[in-house]
């Protein structure tokens, strides 16, 4: 399994399938199945029965887990792999393309 690199809060766009070409903001992070969940991304519909939480019940749209293969950190609008390099004691990522420091 490669070392994933992203984090909750990262903005990123699909890079491949049905949701090719769109943006949001990874909401979660599944480092052991290698996943992430994005805004607005792989929409599935969820048959949920009536519950306390819930009262009606029904069919509820929402997100389902992509893999992280399949998206690209957005940085400065553009799509960029990540990096990562010690700078002062700290481990820091960094854009590829760019060279910058991301935090």
């Amino acid at each position: 399994m490669a070392n994933l690199k992203l984090k909750s809060g990262d903005k990123v766009v699909i890079i491949t399938g049905k949701d090719k070409g769109k943006q949001g903001k990874i909401l979660k992070v599944d480092i052991k199945n290698n996943k992430v969940l994005v805004e607005g991304v792989n929409m599935i519909f969820k048959h949920t029965k009536p519950n306390a939480k819930n009262q009606q019940g029904g069919i509820v749209k929402k997100e389902n887990f992509i893999d992280a293969s399949n998206v690209m950190y957005l940085h400065n609008g553009k799509a960029t792999r990540l990096g990562a390099l010690v700078k002062d004691g700290k481990k820091v990522r960094i854009a590829k393309k760019t060279g910058e420091v991301i935090d």
